[in-house]
């Protein structure tokens, strides 16, 4: 199995608009993160994670293949905006967008026009899955388990395939849901950044608390704000088994 990181940014990107921090001035290709997405493939299937407002140019690198699924985190605009973007893929079929419920009925309410009853040419053509926490299904060969965590006080997905999970935008988490991420050893996990605090996002100590307790046994962070600092120097501060992803990392596992 490949896992890549599209986009390790949080809602904002990095560079920012308007920023003229180191960071953001940096001519390091690590240093660049579009707004957090993935993709997972096997020899036979591929899925897309997220699909926000950079999705299109996080796409275009990579050889053109219709997903044969999109798993949707949760309803924010840095998460979803770019899901008209993927109607190219659309001449190939319709997109099967698995989400949950509150994130199902925000699409139909923000794109009303991929629902209507006459479609005009070239909408997207979106088939909606309606997906419940726990509730393993297989897109492929690649059995998808949704755990629930929380942005705040908004229940939001993330998911385990295997070995490895993927969370994003997670403050919480109840810890009914912890038996369902035992014998997890990759963790992709949201980290915005080092220092503060943030009501909806844990920061870097807290990802490293939450790895240390589900046990993985390597953790990469992503979701991350140009406070992280340089690539390197934000790597050099993170104890083993630890490391700060970047946009293009791919991960056999």
């Amino acid at each position: 199995m490949k896992f890549t990181f599209l986009g390790t940014g949080t809602s904002a990107g990095v560079p920012m608009l308007g920023c003229q921090c180191p960071v953001c001035k940096s001519s390091d290709p690590r240093d660049k993160r579009w707004r957090s997405a993935a993709m997972l493939e096997s020899a036979t299937t591929r899925i897309l994670i997220d699909a926000g407002p950079d999705i299109r140019m996080q796409l275009m690198p990579l050889e053109f293949k219709k997903p044969d699924a999109v798993l949707l985190t949760h309803i924010h605009y840095d998460h979803v905006g770019g899901i008209d973007d993927l109607r190219g893929f659309c001449a190939l079929g319709s997109l099967d967008i698995y989400a949950n419920g509150d994130t199902t009925s925000g699409l139909r309410q923000t794109m009303p026009y991929c629902f209507a009853e006459h479609l005009y040419p070239g909408v997207p053509l979106l088939n909606l899955h309606t997906i419940r926490p726990h509730q393993t299904f297989s897109v492929g060969d690649i059995e998808v388990t949704p755990i629930e965590v929380m942005h705040y006080q908004l229940p939001i997905l993330g998911y385990r395939f295997g070995r490895l999970a993927y969370i994003t935008d997670m403050k919480t988490i109840a810890d009914a849901e912890l038996p369902y991420l035992e014998g997890i050893e990759t963790l992709v996990v949201n980290a915005l950044r080092f220092e503060g605090e943030h009501m909806a996002h844990m920061l870097v100590g807290e990802a490293i608390n939450f790895s240390r307790r589900i046990g993985a046994r390597r953790t990469f962070f992503t979701h991350l704000t140009h406070q992280i600092g340089f690539h390197d120097d934000a790597n050099s501060r993170l104890p083993e088994g630890f490391q700060f992803a970047y946009d293009g990392l791919t991960l056999e596992y």
